[in-house]
């Protein structure tokens, strides 16, 4: 098929959002298809399929093709924007795709409007992720926005960002005598949070300098022991099972995962390689596990990554729901 991929972001230095959109083109062209990347508001006429991340291109721009995806990176929060009346452009679309893989399920109470939303885990092309032999930075790391936008409050519940669950987890490196660094973008102004990580010995590191190129996201995250996946506030509280597609690169490479939960351990094995907690006491017993075993669950990341992550089995089934 010719198919289009919207790209919201472009490449403005951010290495890690860059490759969560090159994992669709190249793990579509890897299954055979022509795949072309726009990257601005245009009409794209003569396509069998568009892959509309974020709702980037409006609807009108993409009338005449066929199978129009609405590829949702953001659960929770696009769903919760769009019920209070902010237009996230999900008109026009035949079929709507998401990260956040309990949406319209029991155990999730984010907002559907009525759409059937089609999870997927975030997919990773594994010969552009091979495993990782060298550590070069021995602690849990991962990349990240301290605030990447507002939260959402609703009906006295609250659709934080990423500070929110990082304060419930300050005390982590404290509490298990690791090393935890951060590449993450804090804003001078955040002086109590700043303080707070300084105090707690969580290390901060540019993200700009060591993740703002596709290949430096790559070799960081690759040079990593392992990744400490903090999830915004608002995945965890919605229970929409999002999965971060950065982790999924960290297992692809054979690194270890520790992750909050947003309810994704109903949709992949937990345990050796992906080692999921909800709380401070549930990370530290996580990292424990972690410091026990290394070699076992390196090796099994790898594997949990191989069965569940790789493009071409995750790619094929979201285009067999789409395209049926």
């Amino acid at each position: 098929m010719r198919i289009v991929v919207a790209d919201p972001i472009g490449n403005h230095g951010q290495g890690g959002a860059v490759w969560a959109l090159r994992q669709y083109v190249l793990g579509l062209r890897r299954l055979g298809h022509d795949v072309c990347v726009v990257e601005r508001d245009e009409p794209v006429p003569g396509f069998d399929a568009v892959f509309n991340t974020s709702g980037m291109l409006a609807p009108e721009s993409i009338a005449l093709v066929p199978v129009r995806v609405y590829l949702d990176l953001d659960p929770a929060f696009n769903q919760l924007w769009h019920e209070d009346g902010i237009d996230r452009r999900f008109e026009g679309h035949t079929h709507f795709v998401t990260v956040g893989q309990a949406i319209g399920t029991a155990s999730c109470d984010v907002p559907t409007d009525g759409r059937r939303w089609i999870g997927t885990l975030p997919p990773v092309v594994l010969e552009e992720w091979p495993v990782a032999v060298e550590i070069e930075t021995d602690a849990l790391t991962t990349v990240a926005n301290l605030r990447a936008y507002g939260s959402v409050e609703r009906e006295n519940a609250h659709y934080g960002q990423k500070v929110h669950s990082l304060r419930r987890l300050i005390e982590l490196p404290r509490l298990t005598q690791e090393r935890f660094v951060l590449a993450m973008d804090v804003h001078p102004d955040e002086r109590s949070d700043l303080a707070a990580l300084a105090e707690n010995g969580w290390e901060l590191v540019d993200p700009a300098q060591v993740a703002g190129t596709p290949d430096a996201y790559r070799h960081f995250v690759q040079g990593s022991r392992a990744e400490i996946g903090i999830a915004k506030s608002g995945y965890v509280h919605s229970r929409c099972a999002w999965f971060s597609d950065r982790s999924a690169c960290y297992l692809a490479s054979g690194r270890p995962v520790v992750a909050q939960d947003t309810g994704f351990s109903r949709f992949v094995p937990t345990g050796e390689g992906l080692l999921a907690f909800d709380d401070e006491n549930g990370a530290t017993a996580a990292v424990a596990e972690l410091r026990r075993d290394y070699a076992r669950h390196a090796a099994a990341a790898r594997e949990l990554a191989v069965e569940h992550f790789d493009s071409d089995l995750v790619l094929s089934r979201v285009l067999e729901q789409v395209c049926a």
